[in-house]
């Protein structure tokens, strides 16, 4: 518990903090120059208000998965650390699925403050940085000739033969939703692997219970994404994430007094 103490310590606060804080003044600073802005364009001030009405309350359900992150990641790293990660660039798939991949390399098994060292949270905080950023490091290079792109047409190309021209419009979407297949695949094999005794007999000694809370999470998704469809109400789809993850910290609570 000595490291945990550290982990939140009011220098590491301080030093999170700082960062949340220039982050929020520079939304702040783009909000205000935006209003401005449409304005300046002739944009009706009462649309405009209520468009940011809207966007605020719009963005509340989804903050409860990231608040949800935070908590469930602060018991094992602290709580500025994952509040730093969350709040600026990072993702709570994302921070989540890296942070326990690094601390498995890191040899400490898992998210656990028991077995947390001061290496293995370098570790793991290196890898939630390193990996994450290159998306505003690429920017730099090739932002500028992007964002052309999105203001003007691209020119029309001459006809090469009957050379069939590739769509690749839906390609960032289908790789992210492979990737993820991948990730959770990967997960279950390695939970399933752990129940399976070495003799190739079934036995629940082992780690069946993320096994059981991972199928209570992909039920309650399930369920969500049917309301959904059903209903065609969108905020269904903010709050998709933030409930299915309270639906599976609550079973697993349940889950695991059954198991003791």
């Amino acid at each position: 518990m000595e490291l945990l103490s550290k982990l939140n310590s009011p220098f590491l606060y301080m030093v999170c903090g700082g960062i949340v804080l220039f982050v929020a003044v520079i939304c702040v600073v783009f909000a205000v120059r935006a209003y401005r802005m449409g304005k300046a364009m002739g944009i009706d001030t009462g649309k405009m208000k209520r468009a940011v009405t809207a966007s605020a309350t719009f963005a509340v359900l989804p903050s409860v998965g990231i608040l949800l992150g935070v908590i469930a990641l602060s018991g094992s790293l602290g709580t500025p650390w994952p509040w730093l990660r969350l709040s600026v660039i990072g993702a709570l798939h994302y921070e989540t699925q890296v942070a326990e991949a690094a601390s498995e390399a890191a040899g400490i098994g898992g998210l656990s403050i028991a077995n947390m060292t001061p290496g293995a949270f370098a570790t793991i905080a290196l890898l939630m940085s390193f990996c994450i950023m290159w998306g505003m490091v690429l920017v730099i290079f090739n932002g500028k000739a992007y964002c052309s792109r999105l203001a003007s047409p691209a020119p029309a190309k001459k006809k090469e033969g009957k050379k069939k021209k590739v769509d690749l419009s839906g390609f960032g979407d289908t790789a992210m939703t492979a990737m993820f297949i991948g990730l959770v695949s990967a997960y279950i094999a390695s939970y399933i692997g752990n129940i399976i005794s070495g003799n190739g007999t079934f036995s629940f000694s082992g780690s069946w219970l993320p096994l059981a809370v991972a199928c209570v999470a992909a039920l309650a998704m399930a369920v969500f994404i049917r309301i959904k469809e059903k209903t065609g109400a969108e905020w269904v789809d903010s709050f998709s994430v933030a409930g299915s993850m309270l639906i599976a910290m609550t079973a697993a609570i349940f889950l695991g007094r059954i198991a003791a």
